[in-house]
Formats: structure tokens, C-alpha cells, sequence
């Protein structure tokens, strides 16, 4: 299995800075796609950022501009650095991990979820 926890979410005021890590651990063979997603009460999760194995990166328009998504593909982490904050991006942020793990029968694929961790953004 392959485990996902993040950190670094808390409270900051409109237009301030955080920045998110996520680390997985377990039985990893690689890990082709990290990112970030959000839900806001009362809202459907949406796709924050996400950045492949080979560095290349995608960002939801709303977001572009103001956060940036980086992974250290030797400790299987992702950070989201998270600048000019508005009230609106209140939200339990949660981090995904694709991949293959390393089991004695072959290689299985996975795709995990972190158990999330709250960012609100209020004065």
C-alpha cells in the first residue's frame, strides 16, 4: 500500500502565503503523477495542480500565475506554494499520488489520496 500525508495547510489572511507538502511512503516503485486537489464546503473536489515524474506541470486557470507545484522525486514528495491567497480557496486541500508499487507478483498500479488538510483564508 502506499500512504500519502500532508502538511502545512492553517489559517492566513487574504493574500498571504502557504505552502503544502505531501510525502508518500510504502511499497513504491515509481510515481508517475503527483498533485493537488480542493473541496470547498458544499463544493465538488476540483484539480488544483499536478507535475509528472519528468517535471512537466499543469494548473487549473483560476490558480496560474500564483501557484507553483514542485516535487523532490528522491524523498516522493510534492509541495504547492500557494501565494496571494483569496477567501475563496477555503478549502480541505488534498494531495494524489499515481504509480506502481513493488509487490512480489508484478508491478500494480496505484492511485492515493492523502487524508487532506484544511487551508482557510480569512481575515
Amino acid at each position: 500500500q502506499v500512504q500519502l500525508v500532508e502538511s502545512g495547510g492553517g489559517l492566513v489572511q487574504p493574500g498571504g502565503s502557504l505552502r503544502l507538502s505531501c510525502a508518500a511512503s510504502g511499497s513504491i516503485r515509481s510515481i508517475y503523477t503527483m498533485g493537488w486537489h480542493r473541496q470547498a464546503p458544499g463544493k465538488q473536489r476540483e484539480l488544483v495542480a499536478t507535475v509528472t515524474s519528468g517535471g512537466n506541470t499543469n494548473y487549473a486557470d483560476i490558480v496560474k500565475g500564483r501557484f507553483t507545484i514542485s516535487r523532490d522525486n528522491s524523498k516522493n514528495t510534492v509541495y504547492l506554494q500557494m501565494n496571494s491567497l483569496k477567501p475563496d480557496e477555503t478549502a480541505v486541500y488534498y494531495c494524489n499520488a499515481q504509480g506502481t508499487q513493488i509487490q512480489p507478483y508484478g508491478s500494480p498500479r496505484f492511485d492515493s489520496w492523502g487524508q487532506g488538510t484544511q487551508v482557510t483564508v480569512s481575515s
